[in-house]
């Protein structure tokens, strides 16, 4: 079937495709509704940067279709200007303007005239990175050194607390990236982002699209606070799990602020026996020092909302194809290799091993805490929580 290419959308036909894409569901599936091609919505999408525009509202203080009706029936029956203004209870300057924008007492439609007044009111409110160029630049400068929006707005929010015009959000960055308009960052900077992506995409997208739909109440990474990613506040975690042959596997937890090391042998690799293994290796810690979970997108973490509710510990869930986002847990894993090689049948080990392979990596000095151990930070973190 030949795609239609000349339809406009209109006002519903738009707010159904913003529905639709904060939703989750792709640019094609929404073309399939219109008969439309997906470089259509795509393209429709694209002009606010993925952004869905915040609907638009008439304000109390303009004139309204009514009012405007009534100066056209006031200037055909030949009254004045400011009797017409006093009919309406507004100032005869008003009325005159009004009158004379739209041509003149000859030529003046109500109908046209409220059309003309909805099309000039569109004057977006100027951004605060416009207004304040030195933040602006400041933040273009981090881009450039691959910090991510959140990881900026989280370091601005703690060196200046209480400081609004020195802080910006990093939705904010982001809009400023991908709607143009704005005029605050330039689009090059884009490059610098760890998603090339030139759409800001929907959170549900990254889930549905990608299988976190399987998920039940998963929570993406990109909803974690700001003040896990700068490592400085411990009890923040990774995990994922290990596999070995005969579908063995391990589940690896690594401590971001210390780096410190837990190992937890897992009998099967369904979302059951994992979660209860996970809630087994939390109770042994101070709550302090276990706080929130970022894992992998394995259906195995399934079950993160019982573990929630047992320990009080949140889970946030990885985007796909980013092992980035749990480096520490990534590099810790290719460590454990020297213990645990590829295609080894893992449930040969025991809980006692794993404890010592754990022990043997927590007691390394580790260049990244300046040859300092990880159980050595992770002691001295114990020790602080009494």
């Amino acid at each position: 079937m030949a795609r239609k290419s000349n339809l406009r959308y209109t006002d519903e036909m738009r707010s159904y495709i913003w529905d639709r894409y904060k939703a989750g569901d792709s640019v094609w599936s929404i073309a399939r509704s219109f008969d439309r091609s997906s470089s259509s919505v795509h393209g429709y999408l694209s002009r606010t940067g993925g952004i869905r525009p915040p609907a638009r509202k008439r304000s109390n203080r303009c004139l309204s279709l009514g009012e405007r009706e009534e100066i056209s029936r006031g200037l055909v029956a030949g009254l004045s200007i400011r009797e017409i203004a006093s009919d309406l209870g507004r100032a005869p300057s008003t009325v005159s303007r009004e009158i004379n924008r739209n041509g003149g007492p000859e030529r003046y439609r109500a109908t046209s005239a409220d059309q003309n007044a909805w099309d000039r009111a569109q004057r977006p409110k100027p951004c605060k990175l416009v207004l304040n160029r030195p933040l602006s630049r400041w933040i273009a400068a981090k881009l450039k050194r691959k910090l991510s929006p959140q990881q900026i707005a989280g370091w601005l929010k703690r060196e200046y607390p209480g400081d609004d015009w020195n802080q910006v959000s990093h939705e904010t960055i982001y809009r400023s990236l991908f709607i143009q308009a704005r005029g605050a960052l330039k689009k090059e900077l884009q490059q610098y982002l760890r998603s090339k992506r030139h759409i800001r995409r929907s959170r549900t997208s990254t889930l549905k699209d990608d299988g976190l739909g399987g998920i039940p109440g998963a929570v993406s990474i990109r909803e974690r606070p700001a003040e896990v990613e700068d490592r400085a506040v411990p009890g923040h975690w990774e995990g994922d799990l290990i596999e070995g042959s005969n579908k063995t596997c391990v589940a690896t937890l690594v401590e971001r602020h210390s780096r410190y090391v837990m190992l937890a042998k897992i009998d099967k690799k369904d979302a059951e026996t994992v979660i209860n293994a996970l809630i087994k290796q939390a109770r042994k810690l101070p709550t302090e020092l276990y706080k929130s979970l970022t894992w992998d997108r394995g259906t195995e973490i399934t079950g993160h909302r019982r573990f929630t509710l047992e320990t009080n510990i949140k889970v946030y869930i990885c985007d796909p194809k980013s092992p980035w986002q749990r480096g520490s847990n990534e590099n810790t894993n290719r460590l454990l290799r020297e213990y645990l090689p590829k295609y080894t049948d893992l449930s040969v080990y025991s809980q006692k091993d794993l404890n010592w392979i754990a022990r043997e990596l927590n007691e390394r000095p580790r260049k990244t805490l300046d040859y300092e151990t990880p159980a050595a930070r992770f002691n001295a973190c114990v020790a602080a929580t009494g």
